[in-house]
């Protein structure tokens, strides 16, 4: 028998992949919550073979749940269910311990079949997302401090920890000023902090920054 809870903040599709797996008789879903915070919660409680996680969510995304659960202990193993298929997010998965990352468009055997396999412990990425796995590892050589964190949301982290300010770090990656805020704010929520200055206190706690710019 495998247990299982599902988090997403999407009630219909939550409603109808529910029913997928509730057909089959050797899974059994404990729960459906709709945020991060309520799905380790629910992984606390029932500590579920699986936790099928959306990466998208609000209070506290997948992969910092996923994260979460590694640092609690729990037997639970992390299945990514997401409509996300970009490198930053495979490998923060990768690197938060996930068992298996499959896309939202898999059909409903594949899902069975995803959900099964990594109660068995395998690894499992959908299509399209294994073949890239060697590549992303191979540009990605060292581990971050933070693997809830997509490389470039690391890359603000660490400017910000040499004393940067948004204009600034903007300048350094290309990119607008309100992409680093976006970034920032997506920061602050997947470590759990309360302000941009924690997290920069976060940062250099890790080793982040080597020290404050001049």
């Amino acid at each position: 028998m495998v247990t299982l809870i599902l988090a997403d903040d999407h009630p219909v599709f939550a409603s109808g992949l529910r029913a997928v797996f509730e057909a089959e008789p050797d899974i059994v879903v404990q729960a459906v919550v709709g945020t991060g915070r309520e799905a380790v919660a629910a992984a606390l409680e029932h500590r579920p073979d699986v936790a099928v996680l959306d990466i998208a969510m609000p209070d506290g995304d997948g992969l910092s749940v996923c994260a979460e659960l590694r640092q609690a202990g729990l037997p639970t193993r992390a299945l990514m269910l997401t409509m996300f298929d970009d490198d930053d997010n495979v490998l923060a998965a990768l690197r938060c311990g996930a068992f298996g990352y499959t896309l939202k468009g898999a059909g409903p055997d594949e899902l069975v079949a995803a959900v099964r396999a990594v109660a068995r412990g395998e690894v499992l990425f959908g299509a399209g997302i294994a073949a890239r796995m060697l590549e992303l590892f191979g540009r990605s050589a060292s581990t971050s401090p933070f693997p809830q964190l997509t490389d470039r949301e690391s890359e603000v982290l660490g400017l910000l920890a040499q004393g940067l300010d948004n204009a600034v770090v903007a300048r350094r990656l290309g990119v607008s000023a309100k992409t680093v805020r976006n970034h920032v704010s997506n920061i602050i929520t997947k470590l759990h902090v309360s302000d941009r200055s924690a997290a920069i206190l976060r940062a250099r706690d890790a080793g982040l920054g080597g020290g404050q710019a001049s």
